[in-house]
């Protein structure tokens, strides 16, 4: 990465003196300053700022006290810095979030929080905040994980041995399988760091631990001082099984209690200090099983999102008044190659595998039933739920959930890699410091 401090004067204008003259009069006005070059973008003052005031807001909803300005200045760079060159990636890339799957995502939301769409927009607008805006935010948001989530994706591999082996492990922690909530803290160590520099970040790290230590908020400490990718939600991983943390973190918060304050721990990263602030027991849950078949229309430049939908609306017409056949209409229209071949079914299948607008639906409806239209990340759907079972899949779940922490626990270590790389690749000019 290369790295160059400079200031520079964003402050140009001119106006025009309408007296006895007609001269040209320069005015200075103030435009939007620009903080940071990334490669062929830069990051701009309203942008920081937007950043650093949203945090403030939440503070002081939450009654959090907060590190000084010019952390908060810092972070908030950073964290633009890093979107930056995932939205530049996602250019290569042809990557675009349509405004069907963002209008999804947005709903999706508001009804996590029992409301509508316009009981969201009133709540953001009521917050001083512009919903398009927002809008706009929350696609950047959904562009750059999809990007985090191709590109790390690919360096992810799990073993059947590792599963395995995973499950040994657990078959003997059997009844001891808990879940930690834990925060997070890390120094950094520069690329190519002396000596000198690892010490350095070594004492920041234990000054770090007695002020935590002393009683200091883990939150303001981190916003202040991590270098983590959580480090502006107060360096915050949520809750975690022992088998899916980083091995690192894994081995040393075993058999530790609440409120342990763990580290400084040594990564090639830096230097890491971890805080178990909750532990909790995994409740078991039943299977559910499902059998339906479902039509998949994508829109597309031909295909317009309401085309796809009143398409949809027409089979189901069809279908309720028994004048067409569900099968026939997959296999002639249905965009799904994995079903559509076979009349549009799937076979029994655990519903939490399915993206969360089809698991809504499918659920939602009664044996035979067939659901209106409705838009998931993939396109334009209708469900016919054909049955339902509750299955024993005790050792299917078993495996299932070995995968998933082994998965969790490679995507967070190869994440933090590959971000780490792009970063130390990319051209990055801070124009204005934090004062």
């Amino acid at each position: 990465m290369k790295l160059k401090t400079l200031l520079v004067s964003t402050v140009f204008g001119i106006g025009l003196n309408f007296g006895l003259s007609s001269n040209l009069v320069a005015k200075e006005v103030e435009l939007d300053k620009v903080i940071a070059i990334v490669n062929s973008g830069v990051i701009l003052e309203s942008e920081v700022n937007t950043i650093i005031n949203r945090v403030k807001s939440r503070a002081k909803t939450e009654s959090q006290t907060l590190p000084s300005d010019k952390a908060l200045y810092s972070q908030a760079v950073d964290r633009l810095i890093n979107q930056s060159l995932l939205m530049q990636m996602a250019d290569r890339m042809g990557l675009k979030i349509s405004d069907g799957q963002l209008d999804q995502t947005l709903m999706r939301m508001a009804q996590e929080q029992n409301g509508s769409i316009e009981d969201l927009r009133t709540t953001i607008e009521n917050s001083g905040d512009n919903y398009q805006a927002y809008r706009e935010e929350i696609r950047t948001e959904m562009t750059t994980q999809q990007v985090l989530r191709g590109n790390v994706d690919r360096r992810v591999y799990i073993s059947l041995q590792e599963i395995d082996n995973l499950l040994k492990i657990m078959d003997k922690q059997q009844g001891t399988s808990e879940e930690y909530d834990l925060g997070h803290i890390l120094i950094d160590i520069p690329a190519d760091a002396s000596a000198e520099d690892i010490e350095s970040s070594k004492k920041r790290a234990e000054k770090v631990i007695e002020l935590l230590n002393k009683g200091e908020e883990f939150k303001r400490i981190a916003i202040a001082s991590s270098s983590g990718s959580s480090a502006l939600e107060g360096g915050q991983m949520g809750w975690m099984n022992i088998n899916e943390m980083p091995t690192l973190f894994a081995e040393a918060v075993k058999g530790k209690k609440k409120d342990k304050i763990i580290g400084p721990l040594r990564s090639g990263a830096g230097f890491h200090i971890v805080k178990i602030q909750d532990i909790r027991g995994i409740e078991v849950v039943e299977t559910v099983e499902v059998r339906s078949r479902h039509i998949l229309i994508k829109p597309s430049v031909i295909v317009s999102e309401e085309k796809a939908r009143s398409m949809l609306a027409g089979f189901v017409t069809d279908l309720r008044a028994g004048t067409a056949d569900f099968a026939e209409l997959a296999k002639e229209h249905s965009e799904d190659p994995g079903s559509a071949l076979k009349g549009g079914e799937y076979d029994w299948t655990d519903p939490t595998m399915w993206v969360p607008a089809f698991r809504k639906n499918a659920l939602a409806l009664k044996k035979d039933e067939i659901s209106e239209p409705f838009r998931s990340s993939h396109g334009w759907h209708i469900i016919q739920l054909l049955d339902k079972r509750i299955a024993d899949k005790t050792d299917l779940a078993k495996k299932n959930r070995a995968s998933k922490m082994l998965y969790n626990k490679k995507y967070k270590e190869e994440s933090f890699a590959w971000q780490r790389e792009i970063r130390e690749q990319a051209y990055i000019e801070l124009v204005v410091e934090a004062q």
